[in-house]
């Protein structure tokens, strides 16, 4: 069984050797690609020093566009499982044994890490999980499913929903999105629980005055993805 990591990485010079480092260090059996999406400080520079396994792209895609390369990247090696992995060291490798048990031993078609299941770790801000149990919400009344943590980074996918991700994924503020598309097609999806690390380097891409837009706009294309299947 072929095993990738897919690690997005944008300006992540602080946490990128680390987060490999992980990856090498508790699951050394999954492959992994670093896909660095145009990057403006010395994030490909260290990829290069090390000899990690980077793609490299000429025009900043966005965070979907660069899950969406590790995801093409996936279907066409003939990859059965692949998974997101965060590049700026939030994600614990420890777990991907874990879920990959889990995806399998429960036929699933994607597995998510949860903060939200037996909530140790870092829990991120007060605000953001009111925002988090709103898209639980949300999901479940256009789903009937109920996903505990719809904005984790940290999701492993089976071979069908890898070729749903490459032929379409979505571009901005992509996780709950995505998982409702998987939803829709009739997908199994499951969770397992984890602990995540708090940011040591760099800044999210989501800034206070961006909170109102990011849930308007991915309220509506959570909509949008459950009418239109």
């Amino acid at each position: 069984m072929k095993k990738l990591v897919i690690i997005p990485a944008y300006n992540e010079q602080g946490g990128i050797e680390k987060t490999v480092h992980d990856v090498l260090k508790y699951a050394p059996e999954f492959d992994y690609v670093v896909i660095n999406d145009c990057s403006t400080d010395d994030t490909l520079e260290i990829c290069r020093k090390n000899g990690f396994h980077v793609i490299n792209l000429p025009v900043n895609l966005g965070i979907g566009g660069s899950v969406q390369t590790g995801y093409i990247y996936a279907w066409r090696n003939g990859y059965d499982v692949a998974v997101q992995f965060d590049g700026d060291g939030q994600h614990n490798a420890r777990y991907l044994n874990d879920m990959a048990d889990k995806l399998y031993g429960e036929r699933l078609d994607m597995v998510i890490g949860s903060r939200y299941i037996k909530k140790e770790g870092f829990q991120s801000s007060g605000i953001r999980r009111i925002g988090i149990r709103y898209f639980t919400g949300l999901i479940k009344l256009v789903t009937g499913k109920k996903i505990t943590d719809p904005t984790s980074g940290m999701r492993m996918a089976g071979r069908e929903v890898i070729e749903i991700y490459a032929k379409n994924y979505p571009k901005d503020y992509p996780e709950p999105e995505s998982v409702v598309v998987v939803l829709k097609e009739g997908k199994k999806v499951g969770e397992i629980p984890v602990q995540m690390n708090a940011r040591e380097e760099g800044v999210s891409s989501i800034s206070p005055r961006k909170s109102v837009y990011y849930m308007i706009k991915v309220s509506l294309a959570v909509l949008i993805a459950a009418v239109r299947r």
